[in-house]
């Protein structure tokens, strides 16, 4: 199965969290903090208002309470607006 997402709509796939602090402690799955950044899997066609600034495989980082969890597959996706996007990571 494949998402698709409508309008201005973005899916989304979290990297996942660090394990270790910079100073070396290990975390628990309980104390690791969700990560903000996401690859960008899916983009929507945008809407008369909004054009599709994200491409897919762009590296995100997005608002921390924006969208909504979807599992898939064993795959764990938040599907986000792009306005709830708040800036590309480039290298």
């Amino acid at each position: 199965m494949k998402l698709v997402p409508l309008a201005d709509r973005v899916v989304l796939k979290q990297v996942s969290a660090e394990e270790k602090t910079k100073s070396g402690i290990i975390l628990t799955s309980q104390s690791q903090e969700k990560p903000q950044q996401a690859e960008v899997v899916a983009v929507g066609p945008g809407t008369d208002e909004v054009k599709m600034t994200v491409q897919i495989g762009d590296k995100v980082v997005y608002s921390k309470y924006a969208g909504s969890e979807v599992k898939l597959d064993d795959e764990e996706y938040i599907i986000v607006k792009q306005s709830d996007i708040l800036a590309i990571v480039q290298d």
